[in-house]
């Protein structure tokens, strides 16, 4: 089974990130949207977490453009209908509120 996780709030108020890293599967996909987009900052410490995890990171990218963020190339930025199709793929979405 694979867990699409979705994440909304900003790496630096809380530890939701690390806290989903821990459980993430390895079938398992990320989707920053939101403040979330901010753990793609490069240089900070959710940036290189995210990077040297392996894992499957998506980020809206409207969200990523709205916060002037490049997305490196281990993530890939869709849009919403990219995000449905995401959720169809996965067999279970959790989101991370």
């Amino acid at each position: 089974m694979s867990t699409l996780h979705v994440l909304s709030h900003s790496p630096f108020g809380d530890s939701r990130l690390a806290s989903c890293l821990r459980i993430l599967g390895t079938h398992d996909a990320l989707l920053l949207c939101g403040d979330a987009a901010y753990a793609l900052q490069p240089g900070t410490a959710p940036f290189s977490t995210l990077h040297a995890s392996g894992c499957k990171v998506f980020v809206l990218t409207e969200d990523a453009q709205a916060r002037a963020l490049p997305v490196p190339d281990w993530a890939e930025a869709i849009d919403y209908p990219g995000f449905v199709e995401l959720s169809i793929q996965h067999d279970k979405v959790n989101t991370w509120l």
